[in-house]
Parts: C-alpha cells; sequence; structure tokens
C-alpha cells in the first residue's frame, strides 16, 4: 500500500529532474551584446526623425539596416554611439559598467563603439598611417595624446592596413586615394580601436557597384573572423541580400520588417521602399478669361492670314500740281 504512494511520487521526481537537466544553465543561454529600448528621437524643431525603436543585437550577429533616405537609420546608429541625444528609452551594452549608456560611460562606450562614416571624414594633408593612428585616441590620455606615437602603436596601425591591403599606401596622402581605398582607410582606423560593435553609416553610398561589393565583402570577412558584432545601413537591397544574418527595415522612422534576407520577400521590399502619396489638392474653379484676338495659326483659312493690303496713295490732281520753274 505504502509502495503504491510512493511510487508515483519517485516518478514525478525523476521526470522533473530530467526536464531540469535539458533547460540551459544561465550562462548558456545568449545574452544580447545591445539591446535597444523604445528609443526615439526628436529634434528641437519638433521633427521625429526615430519612433519608438526597440531591437536586440547578438554577439557576432552582421546586420543590416534597410531604408529608404531619410528613412531613420542613420538617426538610430548615431543614437547608439552618442553622437544624437536620445529623446526617450536606454540603450544596454553587454559587458559596460552599469550596462545602461549614460553620460559617465559614454567614453568608456565610445571607445568599445567604433564607426565606419560614409564621409570617410579622413585628414588629407595627413598620410593614411596617421588618419588610421587617429583611432586609438580614445585610449589615450590628454597629457599622452601630445606626445608622438610609438613604435608599438605604428606597427599595430601598420598590421591593420595590411589587413585591409592598403601597407603599400601607408605613407602617402590621404587624399591622393580613391574613392574605395579611402573607405579601406575608414575601416582600419574603426579597427585599430578593437572594438566589440562595429557601427557602419551607409559605408558604400558613394562608390561603384563593383567597389562597394569588394568593401563589403572585406568588411564582412573581418567581423565574421574577429567575431566582432556589426551595424551597417545600406541602400542596396542586394548587397543586404548577399551579406546579412538578419535584416530590419525602417520607413518614416519607423521599423515595419525584421527578418533573414529570405524573408525580404519583393512585396516587402516594395513595401519598404513606398514613396508616401501626396494629398491631391482641390482644383480652383476655373475664371472668366477675356476673349483673346483669334489666332492666325489656329484656323489657316483665318483672315489674318491675309496679306495686308498696301495702304492707298492718294493720286494728285493736275490741277493741284505746281510747276516748279527757274529762277
Amino acid at each position: 500500500m505504502l509502495m503504491t504512494q510512493v511510487l508515483p511520487i519517485l516518478d514525478h521526481i525523476v521526470t522533473s529532474l530530467k526536464e531540469l537537466a535539458m533547460k540551459p544553465a544561465p550562462s548558456d543561454i545568449p545574452r544580447a551584446l545591445l539591446t535597444v529600448e523604445d528609443v526615439s528621437v526628436t529634434y528641437p524643431g519638433g521633427h521625429t526623425a526615430l519612433h519608438s525603436t526597440s531591437l536586440r543585437v547578438q554577439p557576432g550577429e552582421f546586420l543590416v539596416l534597410l531604408g529608404a533616405s531619410g528613412a531613420g537609420k542613420s538617426t538610430l546608429l548615431r543614437s547608439i554611439n552618442g553622437l544624437v541625444s536620445p529623446s526617450t528609452g536606454s540603450l544596454l551594452v553587454q559587458g559596460l559598467s552599469g550596462q545602461t549608456v549614460t553620460r559617465h560611460n559614454l567614453r568608456e562606450h565610445r571607445r568599445r563603439c567604433a564607426m565606419v562614416f560614409q564621409q570617410h571624414h579622413l585628414i588629407g594633408r595627413q598620410t593614411v598611417l596617421a588618419n588610421v593612428l587617429m583611432g586609438k585616441l580614445g585610449a589615450r590620455t590628454a597629457w599622452a595624446s601630445l606626445w608622438p606615437w610609438g613604435r608599438a602603436d605604428k606597427l599595430e596601425a601598420l598590421a591593420v592596413l595590411e589587413r585591409v591591403g592598403l601597407i603599400d599606401k601607408a605613407l602617402e596622402r590621404a587624399d591622393t586615394l580613391s574613392g574605395g581605398q579611402q573607405q579601406r582607410v575608414g575601416i582600419a582606423r574603426a579597427l585599430l580601436q578593437q572594438p566589440r560593435l562595429l557601427l557602419a553609416d551607409e559605408p558604400v553610398a558613394s562608390l561603384d557597384p563593383a567597389t562597394a561589393q569588394s568593401v563589403l565583402t572585406l568588411l564582412h570577412e573581418i567581423c565574421k573572423k574577429d567575431q566582432l558584432t556589426a551595424l551597417v545601413s545600406l541602400h542596396q537591397v542586394n548587397l543586404a541580400r548577399l551579406f546579412a544574418d538578419r535584416i530590419v527595415g525602417l520607413r518614416h522612422g519607423r521599423v515595419v520588417f525584421e527578418g533573414g534576407p529570405q524573408d525580404l520577400t519583393p512585396a516587402v521590399e516594395a513595401d519598404l521602399y513606398a514613396q508616401p502619396q501626396l494629398q491631391a489638392q482641390p482644383h480652383a474653379q476655373p475664371q472668366a478669361q477675356p476673349q483673346a484676338q483669334p489666332s492666325a495659326l489656329a484656323d489657316p483659312d483665318s483672315p489674318y492670314l491675309a496679306d495686308p493690303a498696301p495702304p492707298s496713295i492718294p493720286s494728285r490732281s493736275p490741277s493741284t500740281t505746281k510747276e516748279f520753274q527757274p529762277c
């Protein structure tokens, strides 16, 4: 009698232990490297560039922000990097002191969060090596920045230049490089920070299609090899499908799509890039116009096409004609 009561209890305990063993430990559950919680940006003029947006970015993910110009991609990236202060919401970064980004740990956050800009932002009269070394300024103190770069810093910068294929351009002026080469310098400068998060704001928008794919291929390979998390904003749908692990589509400051490249159907793409319809204006009532003179060109038989009659010359009567006699 006692055994019949105990056995079901034992079976329940064994089943519970098996289910508990199958559950992953808290340390095994992947934590998001970056969590965007209800972030919005409204400028002083009242224009809302980014409505309330929430997003989770996993470590090692290559995430593409896709959308037309003015969709809010750049505003979202700049709010993550602290270049734009969010009007509402918060940013949580794994490993950051306090986790939430505030003005007290913003410098630390920026050291871990590198940025690649569309317009490169290079100093043209400086050498390529000097521009790449700017990536280490955030890790130097104000006193140390007064001294020249050390040998170790230069060797580290040269190693990064070799990764992007520009080791032979290290001592050339930055303004002598092509657009694609200048963007590679920008990538090298960002990599020298040794960031955990890489933000790229339309890095290939000003490049031709072949160079754009070459630059993105390089960036994607480096991120995957280094397990570097990347957020890249793009206009080109074909490049987003080719390189993205996940795509987030924005339209008019709102997230309207989130999924894998295979989920970006032609219908979703058309909706993402749809132009706003202009409201039809009421037609004004036509006003009575003064009757115009009929056009001669409108009617080939118009009398206005006829040659005007020559002016009549009054004939002189003989009686009124005076003969001039010589004096």
